[in-house]
């Protein structure tokens, strides 16, 4: 990866799914090690591995986390999103490593039906899930990532509106 495509000094390169049904709901799992206190609900995201592309890795995530690769790439963000992780998070669980995660997001597609999501993965991170209507979506994650997806429901208006 080149700078211009997202690969930032102390910023994780990373992918976001915004995974929609066919009424346009969007998927949220509860994370199992969110802290007390903390909006336990996000879409699912993770690393992009060497050699891997954004979709690639995007594809991959949303199989490790939810247990299912049925979906079809609907949009790929034109810009890289960005957020920044509070000290102690960055510190404990990247060693200081990144300051936060750049993230290039996708909408996709829901091909499949309910029974086909099993979050029983070998690296489990969601122990429940379920479909919201996407204005919901900044009012259920915590608070450091709410600006970030705000700009993902910004990106994909127009994927939202059909």
């Amino acid at each position: 990866m080149t700078l211009s495509d997202g690969d930032i000094p102390f910023y994780r390169p990373c992918v976001g799914i915004m995974l929609l049904n066919r009424d346009g709901d969007a998927f949220v799992g509860r994370r199992l090690d969110m802290p007390d206190g903390l909006a336990p609900w996000q879409m699912p995201q993770g690393g992009i591995d060497p050699g891997e592309t954004p979709a690639e890795a995007a594809l991959r995530e949303l199989a490790e986390e939810t247990g299912t690769a049925k979906a079809e790439i609907l949009a790929e963000s034109r810009v890289w999103l960005h957020y920044d992780v509070p000290p102690a998070v960055a510190n404990g669980m990247w060693g200081g490593r990144f300051r936060g995660q750049r993230q290039k997001w996708f909408a996709m597609r829901f091909t499949g039906d309910n029974r086909d999501f099993d979050l029983a993965t070998e690296h489990a991170e969601f122990d429940a899930w379920q479909w919201v209507v996407p204005h919901r979506l900044p009012d259920l994650i915590v608070p450091f990532k709410r600006r970030l997806y705000l700009d993902v429901l910004t990106e994909f208006r127009e994927v939202l509106r059909k």
